[in-house]
């Protein structure tokens, strides 16, 4: 069992799902299928990829900056 960082944004109709660590990306047209969309995009990524995976990804660092705008 592993676990993945998953980014999921609304944009425009669509929930858009990424998956930072392997470059996966899915949508849903609400969270919970975004979410049940990436997670079978994962799962078929590593399924047909796997074995290249490295055992242990590093976790990227997630943060928020201020930036002022007019």
């Amino acid at each position: 069992m592993r676990t993945f960082l998953v980014s999921i944004q609304k944009e425009d109709k669509f929930y858009v799902a990424r998956c930072p660590e392997l470059g996966v990306t899915s949508q849903g047209k609400n969270i919970e299928e975004a979410q049940a969309n990436i997670k079978e995009a994962i799962e078929l990524y590593i399924e047909s990829f796997g074995e290249d995976l490295p055992r242990e990804i590093p976790k990227p660092l997630w943060t928020t900056i201020e930036v002022a705008h007019a």
